[in-house]
């Protein structure tokens, strides 16, 4: 049933066009690269009195790092800078299994769905991609 859930908002997430575009008033473009398995992607943010009004990315990588980079824009969509990097700093720590706490994780929302890839070492990287490129944004 879990592992159900998983496979489709993984599917669901790395099809989405929504945020899978350039954005024309961006503030803030950060390249995130994997060299180990070529997932690329750039991160572009429209941020405005510290508020992420719009995010959107382009580039291209396995599923999981392109749902993971979706999931993280509807997610940090509309919140202050520091907010998100909290999220993002958790979402980071539970991939890691540094958090495990149900009720913590769920303020990570659909992203809290890709916990268990804690558990396979060779897909962190794929997940944390654009985690890690948001982390690197200076603002």
């Amino acid at each position: 049933m879990l592992e159900d859930i998983y496979t489709e908002l993984i599917a669901e997430h790395s099809h989405a066009t929504e945020n899978r575009r350039q954005l024309p008033n961006a503030t803030i473009k950060e390249r995130g690269h994997n060299p180990s398995c070529g997932d690329d992607i750039i991160l572009e943010l429209e941020i405005s009195d510290g508020v992420i009004k719009d995010a959107a990315f382009t580039g291209q990588g396995c599923a999981i790092s392109q749902a993971s980079t979706d999931m993280m824009i509807e997610l940090l969509r509309g919140k202050n800078i520091d907010d998100a990097k909290k999220l993002a700093e958790l979402f980071i720590a539970m991939i890691k299994g540094n958090v495990t706490d149900d009720d913590e994780l769920i303020q990570l929302d659909e992203a809290a769905a890709l916990k268990n890839i804690s558990n396979m070492p060779a897909r962190v990287k794929c997940a944390t991609l654009a985690w890690h490129t948001f982390l690197g944004v200076k603002n």
